[in-house]
């Protein structure tokens, strides 16, 4: 089947995702720099969490570049990408809203986690259904900045309850890692 409505579907759910994301920031109260500092959290948490979905939406683009068809399991295994992704703005709300509890913080590094487990479990059925001769399997290669992101919030969730700042950077540090474009699918287009 073609790949055509899933790509168009995902575009629709991560722009409303982000909508959604957006809509929950409110302007502050008073119009000074204290003012401006008590919506500071909800502010950073709202930025990383767009770099974060602008991300996805990229390899998403990058890696169905690489894909001539889809199947029934593919379908599936988008959808439960998406579902992980749609938790984000109430992962980011809670956590920015309250300041970066531990407990928000740890969800919030579950919810990335989980989010990273069903774009790696999107590219193994893709993987699967293309063949390991496929354009796709010679532009994913072992997929390192993947595995290191999976490990790197494995060891951040539970930092979180003790230093819920050291596990948010952790966050960062993998947006970071993402932030820089990967070029493998592009070198093999």
């Amino acid at each position: 089947m073609s790949k055509g409505r899933l790509e168009a579907f995902s575009d629709g759910v991560l722009a409303i995702i982000i909508t959604i994301m957006v809509l929950e920031l409110r302007p502050p109260n008073g119009t000074d720099w204290a003012a401006l500092q008590a919506v500071f959290p909800r502010l950073v948490s709202y930025v990383l969490s767009f770099v974060v979905l602008g991300i996805y939406w990229n390899n998403h683009h990058h890696l169905f570049q690489a894909v001539q068809k889809v199947n029934g399991a593919i379908l599936w295994a988008n959808l439960h990408l998406l579902f992980w992704l749609s938790l984000i703005p109430f992962t980011t709300a809670w956590m920015g809203e309250k300041g970066f509890p531990s407990l928000s913080v740890a969800l919030y590094g579950v919810d990335l986690l989980l989010s990273g487990f069903a774009y790696n479990l999107l590219v193994r059925k893709l993987l699967a259904h293309h063949g390991s001769n496929s354009l796709l399997a010679r532009a994913i290669g072992k997929d390192v900045k993947g595995n290191i992101s999976l490990i790197l919030y494995l060891t951040a969730i539970p930092s979180a309850f003790l230093f819920p700042w050291i596990a948010y950077g952790v966050y960062i540090l993998v947006a970071l890692i993402w932030f820089i474009p990967d070029r493998r699918i592009e070198k093999v287009l």
